[in-house]
């Protein structure tokens, strides 16, 4: 790789938020601490993250922190209105969402199924919040008895349609959910369309790994966008593209697991490009946060930081790493859902001072405009840079 190519690998770890926000109570979510319920349980083991300096960062004290840092750290406030996936990437972004995605706890209105059944040319079963394993155990058998469409939402603002492969064929689904997310603007404008296909026998149903976001597009000029107009590279591992509904994005790969995206990162920290490699690691929200799963969770904050060390010996001189979340998600409270909490920024390289301590900032935009001036990108995006903070 040439001498004068810079490169940031942006890890977002999905969820994993490190203490309630000011407001938390306002969204439900008093007391929520991911870290915190995940250093509860005897699998949670993070040597290398403390090393960087994940203990030292304001307000956690799960784990001792250590003296010198090997990274520089902050934590961060959202400022949007909101606690979900796509709120908190598009500020990470540049985007400040005054309001919050539309919900609906109640189903979706007559007006959108009505519409959504004459469209498709199926009929809709469910049509409330439910979680995603149940709902094709209590309605499947239906599904494929009838070829009706299974519609369910969560406390996200998602509109998620589940179908059997064999009853419909997963193009066909996703062509369903590109037709939800043209009706699916304006007031009911929801964050994401979700196809959600399984396959197998009642009662014994699995969802696939041919799950499909179809995002909402972000409404405002984000880092991406600024990032690829000034012929910069970004490449999106995991779930990214669908986030920003593909824009501002070169190159994109899609990932079955954590496991899966932390190697396809590993391979990407050999490859020859000059931009941002910006990747989703969405385990810890979808398969352990959302079930209440605390060991599990922290078994998977374990893996990642066994596998940080490999990560960290790819970097090359002009390389930056940076780790963070998008919102938490508690699994030891009662709830199932996102919770209002801090995130946590950790950047590591040659060129950052090991140890600053930016305390505690104002918005996840301060990552975006960060990122966009170590490329010498003037940012148009909300957010101030510190990277005159950061680097040596």
């Amino acid at each position: 790789m040439s001498e004068n190519k810079k490169r940031i690998f942006l890890v977002v770890l999905d969820s994993v938020g490190i203490g309630e926000e000011p407001d938390a109570a306002e969204y439900g979510d008093a007391g929520s601490n991911t870290l915190a319920a995940c250093a509860s349980s005897s699998y949670f083991n993070m040597p290398n993250m403390r090393r960087l300096g994940l203990f030292n960062i304001d307000g956690v004290n799960c784990r001792e922190g250590v003296e010198a840092p090997e990274a520089a750290i902050a934590r961060l406030q959202e400022l949007s209105k909101g606690k979900d996936t796509t709120i908190g990437h598009w500020e990470i972004a540049g985007i400040h969402s005054p309001k919050p995605l539309p919900t609906y706890p109640n189903g979706f209105p007559p007006e959108v199924i009505h519409e959504f059944e004459k469209r498709t040319g199926r009929r809709v079963l469910c049509n409330k919040p439910y979680s995603g394993t149940d709902v094709i155990r209590d309605y499947g058998k239906e599904h494929v008895e009838t070829g009706a469409l299974i519609v369910y939402t969560s406390a996200d603002s998602v509109f998620q349609v589940a179908a059997h492969e064999s009853v419909v064929p997963v193009e066909e689904l996703y062509r369903y959910c590109k037709i939800a997310r043209e009706l699916l603007t304006g007031e009911h404008g929801v964050g994401r369309v979700i196809a959600r296909p399984f396959t197998g026998e009642y009662p014994n149903f699995t969802r696939t790994s041919n799950r499909h976001d179809f995002s909402l597009e972000p409404p405002h000029i984000t880092m991406l966008d600024q990032l690829t107009e000034n012929g910069v590279d970004v490449v999106s591992i995991g779930k990214i593209v669908d986030i920003f509904a593909g824009r501002g994005i070169s190159e994109a790969v899609r990932t079955k697991n954590n496991a899966d995206g932390i190697e396809r990162t590993i391979e990407y920290l050999g490859h020859d490009f000059n931009g941002l490699c910006f990747i989703n690691l969405v385990d810890f929200d979808m398969v352990y946060g959302h079930r209440n799963d605390v060991d599990g969770y922290a078994k998977a904050l374990t893996y990642f930081d066994e596998q940080l060390p490999r990560i960290l010996a790819g970097l090359k001189e002009n390389d930056i790493l940076m780790i963070t979340a998008d919102h938490g998600c508690d699994p030891a409270t009662p709830s199932t859902d996102h919770s209002r909490e801090y995130i946590p920024w950790l950047v590591y390289g040659k060129s950052v001072k090991a140890g600053a301590n930016l305390g505690t900032l104002p918005t996840f935009s301060d990552i975006g405009a960060t990122v966009l001036d170590y490329f010498g990108v003037s940012p148009k995006i909300n957010g101030t840079s510190r990277l005159k903070q950061l680097l040596k």
